[in-house]
């Protein structure tokens, strides 16, 4: 009987030990597995982290390509200004030229000389994309026109343009000199 119960007691402690082993297995297992779920939630966080970081530098490389487009086209439009700015005075100067009253022949021809230079000049800069702006009989729009004076005409409305005194240009939609005015009280 003793050795019954030895045997017992054996496959008592192997079943005892068993069970211990499979406790600690399945704590083994568990945190392994607790382990990886939290390594499956870090590289997901890290994941989206990534996918976030992606789209905000895609927004920015699409907000950085059409800014540049717009630029070129903007470049492209206005290629001529700086060197329509610097002919703004020439015209001045061949129209004040025109405003002469002319008195001989010979200052006739050179009058006629002179618009031709001055019409043939205006057609370049028109081909450019030069306009003059409209200010004479206009209402007064801080836009386009620089009040110096003002004058009081009763036959006219209060705003309106007596006398231009330079003329103003634009460059397609940009104003590259507004017209200097005389506007009625």
């Amino acid at each position: 009987m003793s050795e019954t119960k030895n045997n017992e007691e054996l496959q008592q402690e192997e079943t005892t030990e068993e069970v211990v082993e499979t406790a600690e297995t399945t704590e083994t297992e568990e945190k392994a597995v607790d382990e990886k779920d939290q390594k499956i939630a870090e590289l997901e966080a890290k994941l989206a982290e990534e996918d976030a970081r992606y789209l905000r530098l895609r927004a920015d490389y699409d907000n950085l390509t059409r800014r540049n487009r717009l630029d070129r086209e903007a470049a492209e439009k206005y290629r001529a200004q700086s060197l329509l700015t610097e002919l703004l005075p020439v015209l001045d100067n061949l129209d004040r030229a025109l405003q002469v009253e002319v008195t001989t022949e010979e200052a006739a021809s050179l009058y006629k000389g002179v618009q031709m230079v001055y019409d043939q000049l205006l057609a370049a800069t028109q081909k450019e994309g030069l306009t003059i702006i409209p200010a004479e009989g206009e209402s007064f729009d801080p836009n386009f026109h620089q009040a110096v004076m003002q004058e009081q005409d009763s036959e006219k409305e209060t705003g309106i343009i007596l006398r231009e005194l330079q003329k103003g240009y634009q460059l397609k939609d940009r104003v590259l000199r507004p017209s200097m005015v005389s506007v009625n009280e």
